[in-house]
């Protein structure tokens, strides 16, 4: 038995930032495997936004890995507490969303979350099923176990506070209803980043108040996104998603600082240890050229969300336009019906930008070209006789027919 829990440990524990307290973490899998009762592991998922990017997956995959060892993996979608929004490094209040948007974004969420997690092996539930049925009693109950000043410790709080920047009383319910989560599903473990330690240890809290046993807290590292500066996040447009192409997965992987590589590497794929002390060794000797080592990390995650051919396509034509400088063999279509358009228009007519300052904009920085030609006169009239292409930026290409 000590070998089995010698192993559950060493993989468990690695690649974490903390574990609270580590000492309990393996009293609970050493009496797992005694009494051969999985654990409850539980990840709160918040479904503001639709998408995962590749910094979610640090934590599924840690979820994975508990799976793998026969434990319970429990997904909660906090469809209710969504509603609420996650205050965790926030400056202000955030945008309140309906319980039929959390909804649809939940069951998104499970989706690209499976391409990572067992779904046949994963319990999905939704804390709406036991919060909305909380009345006013209840949660005077749940509310009574905890003091403002235990809430209001969290830094985000305090630092709004000395900002005398509001904090809406529905945004302290938020950790109090995490929290009540864990009560709810029993949870032996929770996992979160770095960012989540003050929501999970009120989880661990709230189990003590009710009688429980408390939950052990992992937590994992957070992963800068492609700019390298802030955490990855879509609403920074720095972050690698789930289901963006497999052209853009590798085109942003190619484009972050070669200071992340190995933090990639190590958070976002499975590269074997030995392989993985190697890349770390040559990095710091400078034996091996960085961009290699990116265009490797490229393939191994276009091959994660998708599969090794698409992964091997996604190569090729990256080294087609960016190294070669050429068209790729595949591009999006678009039958122009009118004569004299303006640029401006025909890049929102087509879906190249989303609004005709954008487009402006990407005109004035130098980022479009037709048939290799830079445009930079914001009020270029199209003109052509025969198909041409647009290209903006430097993944973005569309064939337009006359």
């Amino acid at each position: 038995m000590k070998s089995i829990l010698n192993e559950q440990i060493d993989v468990l524990s690695a690649g974490t930032v903390e574990i609270i307290p580590q000492e309990e973490l393996v009293s609970k899998i050493e009496r797992s495997i005694i009494e051969k009762k999985p654990l409850n592991i539980k990840l709160g998922c918040d479904p503001s936004r639709p998408d995962l990017h590749i910094g979610h997956s640090v934590v599924l995959n840690k979820l994975r890995e508990f799976q793998e060892f026969g434990h319970t993996a429990i997904l909660i979608i906090g469809d209710y507490t969504g509603m609420i929004g996650d205050p965790s490094g926030k400056k202000k209040t955030r945008p309140q969303l309906t319980y039929k948007e959390t909804r649809k974004n939940g069951i998104s969420y499970f989706e690209q979350a499976s391409k990572i997690l067992d779904r046949n092996k994963t319990k999905i539930m939704y804390n709406g099923d036991w919060l909305g049925k909380l009345n006013l009693e209840d949660i005077i109950r749940i509310m009574s176990k905890f003091t403002v000043q235990r809430i209001l410790e969290r830094d985000d709080f305090t630092n709004r506070l000395k900002e005398q920047t509001e904090i809406s009383l529905h945004e302290i319910l938020y950790p109090i209803m995490q929290g009540w989560d864990s009560v709810v599903i029993n949870a032996d473990v929770e996992l979160g980043g770095t960012d989540q330690k003050f929501n999970n240890l009120i989880g661990r809290e709230m189990q003590k108040r009710f009688g429980l046993e408390p939950q052990v807290v992992v937590l994992m590292p957070l992963l800068e996104g492609v700019d390298g500066q802030e955490k990855m996040s879509k609403s920074l447009n720095n972050a690698i998603c789930f289901n963006d192409t497999p052209q853009d997965i590798f085109g942003k992987t190619m484009s972050i600082p070669d200071s992340l590589i190995y933090k990639y590497f190590k958070l976002t794929t499975k590269i074997p240890t030995d392989e993985l002390l190697n890349i770390k060794i040559d990095l710091e000797k400078g034996a091996v050229n960085p961009r290699d080592l990116k265009r490797k990390l490229a393939f191994e995650l276009v091959n994660i969300y998708y599969d090794e051919n698409t992964a091997r396509q996604a190569m090729s034509e990256f080294e087609k336009i960016f190294v070669r400088k050429e068209i790729p063999d595949e591009i999006e279509e678009f039958k122009l019906t009118e004569k004299n358009i303006k640029l401006v228009e025909l890049m929102v007519t087509a879906n190249l930008s989303d609004s005709k300052s954008n487009a402006r904009r990407l005109i004035e920085q130098g980022a479009v070209d037709i048939d290799g030609e830079r445009i930079t006169d914001v009020n270029y009239t199209v003109n052509k006789n025969t198909d041409f292409i647009i290209k903006v930026g430097k993944r973005k290409f569309i064939k337009i027919l006359i």
